[in-house]
């Protein structure tokens, strides 16, 4: 191991112990200083609302990893979301949430494609995407739709234990995600080429291919957070979304993933969704009005990237 390689290790190391602080003195605090923070059903409420964040911060995640970024996830859940309410009327509960999780796959492909195949701008692309699929959301139902079969809120009620199904299929997501960055062909090359794309193309592997794989994974996680959001609160709504992708970005940039693409992981990810969804908590329970908590949201993704380029060796700048 290099002594440059042996740097960033400790740096990363460093960073982890400072950020299990981080989350150990947000818990204290929040125990300390309020008195619902720790009952059971505020802690039922944390685990159920960290989901899609949790869940849209993964896709955010593969899709960082190779440079790129998503924007439209926020308008993936409402289309999903409505059109799996809509269709539980005639279908099968499963079926129905089936084709809201395949049109956000469908979504997430074509963004991949226009960015891979015609090389463009991933802001670009997927900023025409935040308005086009938030546009068919509307088309499909200008006004939100709650479906009558109670079968529908199961997924986003049911329990195994003291936690809450659709947690457990977060960390399942993390879990299996976190293997596949790490451990799979596809899921390094993904990383790799985040960090130099020509050094990959040159190596034999397809980069096209494999950005048309990271939006796709990034598009399925934000059908699937649609549809468990849908199911968790009964209700779709075509204008639900709003800004999710700024807390999928917090959570990844929080957890140490640079938005120049080639570094994150599973975990740190999922530490940024704790993170953030503590700080979120916390803010509801002393009252604090929510576009203070955009603001905050937006101060602490500037404070990390200044953070992370003091932390980047001076060769790499």
């Amino acid at each position: 191991m290099t002594t440059l390689a042996v740097r960033v290790r400790g740096r990363d190391v460093t960073a982890e112990l400072a950020f299990a602080v981080l989350v150990v003195a947000l818990v204290a605090v929040a125990a300390s200083t309020s008195e619902s923070f720790l009952t059971q059903t505020n802690l039922t409420n944390l685990l159920k609302q960290m989901v899609t964040t949790g869940l849209l911060a993964f896709g955010m995640l593969v899709v960082i990893l190779t440079g790129g970024i998503d924007l439209s996830v926020g308008s993936v859940v409402a289309f999903a979301g409505i059109v799996t309410a809509g269709l539980a009327a005639d279908l099968p509960i499963p079926l129905a949430m089936a084709v809201g999780i395949a049109g956000g796959v469908a979504f997430g492909s074509l963004n991949g494609l226009l960015v891979a195949r015609f090389e463009l701008a991933p802001f670009v692309v997927t900023l025409a995407s935040l308005t086009t699929i938030r546009g068919l959301a509307f088309v499909y139902s200008e006004v939100p739709i709650s479906p009558a079969d109670p079968g529908f809120l199961w997924l986003g009620s049911a329990m195994a234990g003291p936690i809450p199904l659709i947690t457990i299929v977060m960390l399942a997501v993390f879990g299996v995600g976190g293997v596949f960055l790490a451990r799979t062909p596809a899921g390094r090359s993904i990383v790799a080429i985040g960090g130099n794309a020509e050094t990959v193309r040159l190596a034999g592997i397809g980069v096209r291919r494999h950005l048309v794989l990271a939006y796709t994974i990034s598009g399925f996680c934000a059908g699937l957070a649609g549809v468990i959001l849908t199911s968790r609160v009964g209700i779709a709504q075509p204008s639900v979304g709003v800004a999710f992708e700024l807390d999928a970005i917090a959570a990844c940039v929080i957890g140490g993933a640079s938005l120049s693409g080639g570094r994150g992981s599973a975990k740190g990810a999922f530490g940024g969704v704790l993170v953030l969804v503590l700080i979120n908590n916390l803010l509801n329970l002393y009252g604090v009005q929510s576009f203070w908590q955009q603001v905050l949201k937006g101060l602490i993704i500037v404070a990390v990237i200044l953070v992370q380029r003091t932390r980047r060796p001076r060769s790499a700048r």
